[in-house]
């Protein structure tokens, strides 16, 4: 990866191909933790009139030496951006768990402590700490992941809308962008969302999609969908599903008069890229044209 990919991806330079190798490069995960943590950064509450007021107060009679400064070079303003990013890092890191993490078109396979096996879907990471897993089994996901939990302790995988609990079973978690759908294969598992607790047997769905929440089948003793290399939806939005197809391929996907929120069902290929764009511009009859590494699906009317 080029040295200066990193202050071009802050300022948003990157040309499409440069993007698509940065994403898949190991440390991209690490830089959009960085940048996701520094964007909730707040900082206090500021009174500008009082610190006015006080420099007023200590300002002197006697007008200051006005020393010119020369103007700043463009390299100087993309290492100070650079500098801070790290500075935020270091912030970031001393406070978080350690990780693991699977970058664009990849999956990743994990054994944690325990040898409970983890499979992690594209663009996917998790967190635990390793010192104290013998008294507290606990992960969080970011993205999508498939655990084979060794027998033991209660196990418990933490979301941004809610939590998983087991003692030794299979299932999936997903949750990305408003979804949350946790399916089990073998034992049992309760899922803790909205102060409600459900409790999903072998071969059950537990799926909140915004605010629309259901329960559904799955095949018990099977594995998700992707582990076998291919994408699976039910009444799905397509922004979600064309976000995915993304990841999948590490590919910049663009659109033009396509309703985002229309439902989709069906599935497509994870590895085979011709058959997955005739696989989801078929069934909502739109059109798709490919340049690169970007894909742009439009509706036939579209200006």
């Amino acid at each position: 990866m080029e040295e200066n990919y990193l202050a071009k991806w802050l300022n948003n330079e990157l040309s499409a191909a440069e993007e698509a190798e940065f994403r898949n490069h190991p440390d991209y995960p690490s830089y959009a933790r960085i940048v996701k943590a520094s964007s909730e950064l707040r900082a206090p509450e500021f009174d500008v009139e009082a610190a006015l007021n006080r420099v007023r107060a200590a300002q002197s009679i006697t007008e200051p030496k006005v020393i010119r400064m020369r103007r700043s070079r463009p390299w100087m303003a993309a290492a100070a951006a650079i500098l801070v990013f790290l500075s935020v890092g270091f912030f970031f890191w001393n406070s978080q768990q350690p990780t693991a993490a699977s970058g664009y078109a990849q999956q990743t396979e994990i054994a944690l402590p325990d040898q409970s096996q983890v499979t992690l879907n594209a663009g996917s990471e998790i967190y635990y700490d390793e010192d104290h897993w013998g008294e507290d089994r606990r992960v969080r996901l970011e993205g999508e992941a498939f655990f084979k939990v060794a027998k033991g302790q209660t196990f418990t995988v933490e979301t941004e809308v809610g939590q998983v609990t087991v003692l030794g079973t299979e299932f999936n978690v997903q949750q990305r962008n408003g979804v949350f759908i946790v399916s089990c294969y073998e034992g049992l598992v309760r899922v803790d969302h909205g102060g409600q607790q459900i409790q999903l047997p072998a071969g059950t769905r537990f799926s909140l999609v915004g605010n629309d929440l259901e329960t559904g089948t799955v095949t018990a003793g099977s594995v998700p969908s992707w582990m076998e290399d291919e994408s699976s939806f039910t009444s799905m939005p397509l922004s979600f599903v064309l976000e995915e197809f993304e990841r999948q391929f590490n590919i910049r996907v663009t659109t033009r008069g396509i309703d985002m929120d229309a439902k989709f069902s069906g599935s497509f290929s994870n590895t085979n890229m011709d058959l997955a764009l005739k696989s989801i511009s078929t069934p909502l009859q739109i059109k798709h044209e490919v340049n690169g590494n970007k894909v742009l699906f439009y509706a036939e009317n579209a200006p």
